[in-house]
């Protein structure tokens, strides 16, 4: 068999994670996570502080890697974000659980994790209900759910997913903001959108949550970027397809976008999640 054709192991996925909170806000409500799912799951990077690392035991099923962007001047944006980490890596865990010890439809499985991200929205709604200083609290989510050789992206808000491929590098994910509804309905063009381009038509814990999830098909040598919009607001799709396409390593290349990010003002929280796979 060719090697290529197979499910990378563990020790050939190069994954990094990193968050800084930007030379503007005084504290960072961005988070990401990296963990694997086998029979339990174990965090590999977070900047989660509860997140608990857990013995492992037996084949990796799969990868979940994910950013969380909480909302800037809402109340508790750092604390949603953390909320909507946490409760959707639980209920994921659950769900792969249940997905691995009998053989769905991949409509069912798409169906409940839908749910899923619905019921941390609702989750995430009753919270802030709790406490007056937490009402309006929203965040982004999105994340990648790798099952070789499928790949699952579930997105709400405008924190981005980009793949390179190649040469080519694709934005697979869709901003959920105002302007981008503007954009695509032909009532403004981009050139005029900024105005809108921070307002978020759909938002964990917001007045609305609208998931879209996206199925891409995985190979080795793919480059897979999660991020949030601080590295967006400094960093261009070239600037990005560039450094992917030299990159040394995935930390290598994490650092040095959000180094770009930072260099360039640095003016809001700037979180990066890169992924590829490497032969050994």
């Amino acid at each position: 068999m060719d090697p290529t054709e197979r499910k990378p192991l563990d020790r050939e996925l190069d994954v990094f994670g990193m968050t800084d909170v930007g030379k503007v806000r005084k504290r960072n409500e961005d988070q990401f996570l990296i963990c694997s799912l086998h029979k339990r799951m174990k965090v590999h990077s977070t900047s989660l502080p509860s997140m608990d690392l857990l013995p492992l035991s037996g084949e990796r099923m799969t990868l979940l890697t994910l950013v969380a962007d909480g909302v800037g001047g809402h109340a508790g944006g750092d604390k949603a974000s953390r909320l909507a980490a946490e409760t959707i890596a639980r209920y994921i865990t659950h769900s792969m659980q249940c997905y691995y010890t009998r053989d769905p439809y991949e409509d069912e499985f798409l169906d409940q994790l839908h749910n899923t991200v619905m019921q941390c929205h609702e989750d995430l709604i009753a919270e802030a209900s709790k406490n007056p200083e937490s009402v309006g609290m929203a965040t982004t989510l999105t994340l990648l759910l790798e099952m070789w050789p499928k790949g699952y992206i579930v997105q709400v808000g405008d924190s981005r997913c980009y793949r390179l491929r190649g040469d080519r590098l694709i934005q697979i994910t869709r901003d959920q903001t105002l302007a981008q509804d503007l954009i695509d309905e032909g009532v403004v063009t981009p050139s005029k959108a900024d105005a809108w381009s921070h307002v978020l038509s759909s938002a964990m814990g917001g007045a609305e949550a609208k998931p879209v999830i996206y199925k891409i098909d995985l190979s080795w040598d793919d480059v897979v970027l999660l991020c949030s919009d601080g590295l967006i607001a400094h960093v261009t799709d070239d600037e990005i397809h560039d450094e992917l396409s030299n990159m040394e390593s995935a930390e290598q290349v994490g650092r040095r976008l959000v180094s770009m990010a930072l260099e360039r003002g640095g003016r809001d929280n700037i979180t990066v999640v890169v992924a590829t796979t490497k032969s050994t």
